[in-house]
């Protein structure tokens, strides 16, 4: 069992409040997640997150390959950090930490990402396969928050 990990840091040209507010609305995700991946709410969501939140998600990580993903709202410290964590989906083992932190050139986003796959050994044959996916699917999200128009610090 490996446990993997992404990290990424992205300075927002916006205020703590603008960026939480659009990161703390799980109806921005299909926003910001590349349309490849076929991901689709599949949940009645609140308009804001909360610690133990419950949302269902459809994902088509592979073609021809659609999976229902369900994660939890684990923890919220407004307005700098919240975390995700899979229930039921396709890894293993899914943790993801969002950071937000005031800056001179705006709010600093990071997202720590920890990720076990599923099938031990042969599971972790496809590892370069989905650390490049994910890479991929994080770039999209930087690309389209660097095309945004944000309230201006």
């Amino acid at each position: 069992m490996t446990l993997h990990s992404l990290e990424r840091t992205q300075i927002l040209p916006t205020d703590l409040e603008t960026a939480w507010s659009f990161f703390s609305s799980p109806r921005n995700l299909p926003k910001i997640t590349p349309p490849w991946l076929g991901f689709s709410v599949i949940s009645s969501l609140p308009e804001r997150m909360h610690a133990g939140m419950i949302a269902r998600y459809r994902v088509r990580p592979l073609p021809l390959t659609t999976v229902t993903w369900i994660t939890e709202i684990t923890h919220v410290a407004e307005p700098h950090f919240f975390v995700d964590e899979q229930r039921f989906g396709p890894y293993r083992f899914w943790h993801h930490q969002h950071l937000f932190r005031v800056t001179p050139g705006g709010i600093e986003m990071r997202d720590l990402v920890s990720y076990i796959l599923p099938f031990g050994a042969a599971g972790n044959l496809a590892a370069p396969f989905v650390a490049r996916r994910l890479r991929e699917i994080f770039d999209f999200r930087r690309d389209t928050l660097e095309q945004m128009t944000w309230k201006q610090v």
